[in-house]
């Protein structure tokens, strides 16, 4: 009897320091759902001791990683203007339209090897619309012109001109500047 007692006990205490060391852990970390610019970011992000942490590649910005195991974050600042012939527009019809995109940058800290600029329809469609490899890098301040672009509004809604950067020329792109346009029926 004195051994079941025992057996018994063991178990209890067991049990209870799993369950004690499961809450412990709990409580050191959270998963937490996080949203930029009213999109949900995929990986979510962990609160730890108070602070939140979200991977590095889902905030939007040209994202750098060393050997030595340093993050560069680059988030410059991007202005993009759309032309259709000498007027600017933020909002266009439903068919067929040629225009021009002026993108400005600035406040950029390191060179960059390219940029391109891209649409994503309302259906979640993406479409490339104009690259360029920069020569020996580019820095601090810089204007791209796209060439004249003709794209087919097919639907109505919300269509999103993304500005992406490449930190070398083999690297992949990275958004670091969108513009939201809507098309009318």
């Amino acid at each position: 009897m004195n051994k079941r007692w025992r057996k018994v006990a063991v178990c209890v205490l067991a049990f209870s320091l799993m369950g004690g060391s499961m809450l412990f852990a709990d409580s050191v970390y959270q998963k937490v759902r996080v949203w930029s610019n009213g999109k949900e970011l995929s990986d979510g992000g962990y609160l730890i001791d108070g602070k939140t942490y979200i991977p590095a590649r889902e905030i939007d910005g040209l994202v750098i990683w060393s050997d030595s195991g340093k993050v560069k974050i680059l988030k410059p600042n991007v202005h993009i203007s759309l032309f259709k012939g000498d007027t600017i527009f933020g909002n266009v019809n439903v068919g067929k339209l040629k225009f021009k995109a002026l993108c400005q940058v600035d406040s950029l800290t390191d060179d960059i090897a390219g940029v391109k600029i891209s649409i994503t329809d309302p259906s979640g469609n993406v479409k490339d619309l104009d690259s360029r490899d920069l020569d020996s890098g580019q820095k601090d301040n810089f204007w791209f012109s796209t060439k004249e672009i003709t794209y087919d509004f097919k639907e109505s809604g919300k269509y999103r001109f993304g500005f992406y950067m490449k930190a070398t020329r083999n690297g992949d792109y990275s958004l670091v500047s969108e513009k939201v346009i809507t098309a009318l029926d």
